[in-house]
């Protein structure tokens, strides 16, 4: 049996970009916000061109906050650390729709990150170009 990796026309390639972050000098009272942050990362997702299907949160004691978004393109995640003013961000997508750069600095930007270290990971096969027309 022989695979191709070629898809069929209008089914994605695998490939995605995977934004790894953390983020310091944030307020602590918005990073134990549980409805700020969801309401948050999924206003910065949706700006980004990501479709989001489902979020779901959790607020721990005595404090931080994990929120997940399952993304029709892939998934987010963040989770804070209000003691310390900083928190992790996760947001992974397959295809070209979403921009999971641009939804690392919206939310970076929303939060008032006074530093962030971001990075991105390319996952998959490579994207073959399109041919000169």
């Amino acid at each position: 049996m022989s695979y191709d990796r070629a898809p069929e026309q209008g089914v994605g390639y695998f490939a995605g970009r995977h934004v790894l972050a953390e983020f310091d000098g944030v307020d602590p009272l918005l990073l134990d916000d549980l409805t700020f942050l969801r309401d948050t990362l999924e206003q910065s997702l949706r700006s980004a061109g990501a479709t989001v299907c489902d979020v779901v949160s959790k607020r721990f004691e005595p404090q931080g906050v994990t929120v997940l978004a399952l993304l029709s393109e892939s998934h987010a995640s963040i989770h804070t650390y209000p003691e310390i003013g900083s928190l992790f961000v996760d947001v992974f997508t397959c295809g070209e729709t979403a921009d999971p750069e641009l939804a690392v600095a919206l939310l970076r930007d929303n939060l008032g990150a006074l530093d962030a270290r971001i990075t991105t990971v390319h996952r998959g096969y490579p994207v073959p170009s399109e041919p000169a027309r």
